[in-house]
């Protein structure tokens, strides 16, 4: 498994995967996602700041997720100081085709290699009240859970929120 910066040829790839994704998304109860959301104008902007990054198995694309410093307001609601700089895993997704093969533990991880390449020590992450499988890696791999918000992009949801520090870069 290589994981690698997204670049614009991978954006049909990203669409056919949020295609695959969402359906088994919706029947687990988790409307995060739609066939509105996330579109290849989030992933080309995604991919033009540098902040998108794959999971490629044998040329085929099996993962992906936004490592940004993009904080949603509402993070404060979980007593976090939004102010405070941050790396935030958005969009992340496995293809149904590669779960259980560490592709989001590899993403994740890719994550924590960025905050100590830019000397940022805290990382957040949310994910929807419906999604099991995160609720239980995010703890595996450090990640503490910090409390619930809502996200006015996605109205009605409701979003559990997760923080990990790098001690060796505090």
């Amino acid at each position: 498994m290589t994981i690698r910066l997204a670049t614009p040829a991978d954006v049909p790839d990203l669409l056919a995967l949020v295609k695959r994704v969402v359906p088994l998304m919706q029947a687990a109860g988790n409307f995060q996602w739609d066939d509105t959301y996330p579109n290849a104008t989030v992933f080309g902007d995604d991919i033009a700041k540098q902040q998108l990054w794959v999971a490629d198995i044998d040329g085929q694309l099996a993962g992906v997720s936004a490592i940004t410093t993009d904080q949603e307001p509402t993070y404060a609601e979980v007593g976090w100081d939004i102010d405070e700089p941050a790396i935030v895993t958005h969009r992340l997704a496995v293809d149904p085709a590669f779960r259980g093969r560490g592709v989001a533990k590899a993403l994740l991880l890719q994550a924590d290699e960025v905050a100590r390449q830019r000397g940022i020590p805290v990382l957040r992450i949310d994910t929807n009240t419906h999604n099991q499988v995160t609720q239980q890696l995010f703890p595996a791999l450090g990640y503490v859970y910090a409390g619930e918000i809502g996200l006015d992009f996605r109205p009605g949801l409701r979003f559990l929120c997760y923080e990990k520090r790098l001690n060796e870069l505090v």
